[in-house]
């Protein structure tokens, strides 16, 4: 096993630009709102891109390799992860998803909570997470018949490398000029309560049916630790994921893990991964799946890397609290 780079699955929206041309010289023509970059999903299935597997779907290559690739903790029924870029124009819908439940009953599959990475912020860049503070199932609805929503949604301003995690049950858009990258339940369940009158169908029935008015978008600043060659932040953990960012000035070096494979996400900068058989170049917008045998693997140049999997929480708290026991 080698690191997986995919190809890139391009999707238009009409609140898409063209902005992932900033690092990306490989757009199709149109608004390009999503770039789904490693997924297993029937609305999309990466491709391997590179090395001797070049051209098998995962879904193939699960089936192929099984726990050597994605890890002897996680299921080969369901890929758990579906890592995207999101470009935004314009405005998305307000809309909110369904948790598990609610998702495997109505839906057929999991449900999506979610965190955003801040890639790029433009001018006036901003986000919509939450409701405020005494906005009840009746008023939502009442406003959302009305045209007022805005009076019940926190609109916040955003700026480059913020983070955000967006539980399901959560209100919230993207506003224009905003490039996330997002790391999310394997799900593309949205329901939609406002799509400010651009003709697409709403869900205001089930988006009622799973909104929660008590949960609110806050910025994460996580856990923050130096090492030498580079700093290392813990920002989310969830039983769903794991997010960690590392800001490598030179290099770093760790073994995968038998019980899960990992996914980076390259957000800023270059460099190359350099494991037992040879090497593989990363820069920004790149997204490489580290599988579960791989074995001792080293991060060399100047960049940001995301670092999603799924997590053995107790594991990852044994790490979080060595670093502050001192």
């Amino acid at each position: 096993m080698y690191p997986l780079k995919f190809e890139n699955l391009y999707y238009e929206k009409i609140w898409g630009g063209r902005d992932l041309e900033l690092f990306r010289d490989n757009l199709p023509e149109g608004n390009i709102g999503e770039s789904w970059d490693v997924a297993c999903h029937l609305h999309g299935t990466s491709i391997v891109a590179n090395g001797e597997l070049k051209g098998t779907k995962l879904d193939e290559l699960i089936r192929l390799k099984g726990k050597k690739l994605i890890g002897t903790k996680i299921s080969t029924e369901w890929f758990p992860l579906l890592i995207k870029l999101i470009d935004t124009k314009d405005k998305l819908s307000v809309q909110v998803h369904p948790d598990n439940q609610y998702g495997k009953e109505v839906e057929g599959e999991m449900g999506k909570t979610e965190v955003w990475y801040v890639m790029e912020a433009f001018e006036g860049a901003n986000l919509i997470l939450g409701t405020k503070e005494g906005c009840t199932k009746e008023k939502f609805e009442k406003a959302i018949k009305e045209g007022n929503l805005d009076k019940y949604i926190y609109e916040i301003p955003v700026k480059k490398g913020e983070v955000y995690f967006v539980k399901s049950g959560l209100i919230h858009s993207i506003g224009r000029g905003v490039i996330i990258a997002e790391i999310q339940q394997n799900s593309d369940t949205t329901y939609r309560v406002y799509d400010y009158n651009r003709g697409r169908k709403l869900h205001i029935n089930r988006a009622l049916d799973v909104v929660d008015f008590s949960l609110y978008g806050n910025k994460s600043t996580g856990l923050k630790t130096e090492r030498v060659g580079y700093n290392k932040t813990y920002l989310c953990l969830c039983e769903d994921f794991s997010l960690e960012l590392y800001d490598v000035k030179k290099y770093f070096t760790e073994v995968s893990d038998v019980e899960r494979f990992y996914v980076f996400t390259c957000v800023e900068g270059q460099g190359k991964i350099v494991y037992k058989e040879g090497f593989q170049g990363i820069k920004k917008g790149d997204s490489v799946l580290i599988p579960a045998t791989l074995g001792e693997y080293t991060f060399k140049g100047e960049m940001k890397v995301l670092k999603s999997y799924v997590p053995d929480i107790k594991k990852v708290e044994e790490d979080i609290l060595h670093e502050v026991k001192k």
